[in-house]
Order: structure tokens, then sequence, then C-alpha cells
């Protein structure tokens, strides 16, 4: 009887199996599911932050012209720069869009207001503009200096 010649056993590849690869992409979506909602509140935070920092900066800015010349500066369309305002106001940000979008607008006697800084058009909800308000104001859109009178979220300089 003829005693059959031992082969060696074959030879395991390296590799990941399919199960292995599903349960690693399985865990990243997870855990990207869970990132990706607390990288929106922090986004949308920031976005808020930097738009009351501008608002604020701009009002200063009008708010110094006023001491500085006795008066306010004449009334101009969304996005363009009041005269004697270049040298005081960050031209790049006033006439670009916010980041909430739309454009900064600086107003005199309109809809009841004898001076503001408004912005207007900017294609967001209500409540996103409530957040801002509640850092700026007292929460109500409204109420305060900071209000939404007709389509323009205005922070009043003076009634």
């Amino acid at each position: 009887m003829k005693i059959p010649a031992s082969r060696p056993p074959p030879a395991r590849r390296a590799g990941f199996t399919l199960v292995e690869i599903m349960i690693v992409v399985v865990i990243i979506g997870l855990l990207a599911a869970m990132a990706i909602p607390a990288f929106q509140r922090v986004q949308r935070r920031s976005q808020n932050s930097r738009f009351v920092s501008d608002l604020r900066i701009f009002s200063q800015a009008f708010e110094t012209y006023s001491l500085e010349n006795g008066g306010w500066p004449p009334n101009v369309g969304p996005g363009a720069v009041p005269a004697g305002l270049s040298g005081a106001l960050q031209v790049s940000v006033w006439t670009a869009p916010t980041v909430v979008g739309g454009r900064w607008n600086y107003d005199r006697n309109i809809n009841g207001i004898a001076v503001a800084v408004s912005c207007s058009g900017t294609g967001i909800d209500d409540a996103r503009m409530q957040e801002i308000d509640a850092m700026l104001d007292d929460g109500d859109l409204s109420t305060g200096r900071f209000q939404l009178i007709g389509s323009r979220y205005m922070s009043i300089l003076e009634l």
C-alpha cells in the first residue's frame, strides 16, 4: 500500500475578509453620524458669533462717525459704504454677503426708525435670528434694539 505524500497545508492569504471590512465601515458610519450634527451646531454658533461681532463693529463705526461729525451719514443702498466711513468700516466685510446670507445696509428714517444697521435678504428662518437676538438683546425680534422690521433685521442705533 502506497502512503500518499503529505502536502503542506495551503498557505493562508493575508488580508481582510468582507465581514471585517463591513464592520469597519459600519463603525466609521456611526462615528460620522454622531460627529456631523455636533460639527453643524458648532458651525452655526460660530456663524452667529461672527454676525454679532460684525454688527457690533459696524454699529460702533457709525456711532463714532456721529460723535465726530455731529450727525449721522446720509443713507445709501445695501452693501454700499456711506460717505466718510470707508476708513472706519471694514469695507471688504461690509460689501460682501454676511455669514448668514444677505447684505449689510445702513438705514436712515426707514419704517419709523431714525438710524439702524440692518441685514436684509438672509434667507434664514426667524429661529436662527432669535438665537442671534439672544446674543445681542432680549431674544425677541419684536422688541429691544435688534428687531425684525419689514423684511430687515435691524440693529437700532437711534429711534
